[in-house]
């Protein structure tokens, strides 16, 4: 796991919500390598499907970009040092 605190950049979703996000966020990174990325967004992803809903999407790693349009308060981007997190369930518009 990364040393540190989370921090939040962005987010229009509830406080436990968010809690949970980095949560499931440090427990991903206690089971995979810091650097497999897709495992730890797949963890993310297939936690907040089961306890919020399918229609969920996770992106990690250290350097990109997104456009999209999100379900009202389901959006978080935080970071943990380097390493970003962008969670979302996805809207049709």
């Amino acid at each position: 796991m990364l040393e540190g605190k989370a921090y939040v950049k962005d987010t229009d979703m509830q406080s436990k919500m968010q809690i949970h996000a980095m949560d499931s966020a440090s427990e991903a990174l206690d089971l995979y390598d810091v650097v497999d990325y897709t495992s730890i967004a797949a963890h993310i992803k297939k936690e907040f499907d089961r306890d919020y809903g399918g229609g969920w999407q996770c992106v990690v790693g250290s350097n990109f970009s997104s456009f999209f349009t999100h379900s009202q308060g389901s959006f978080i981007y935080f970071s943990f040092e380097a390493l970003n997190f962008l969670i979302f369930k996805g809207s049709a518009y």
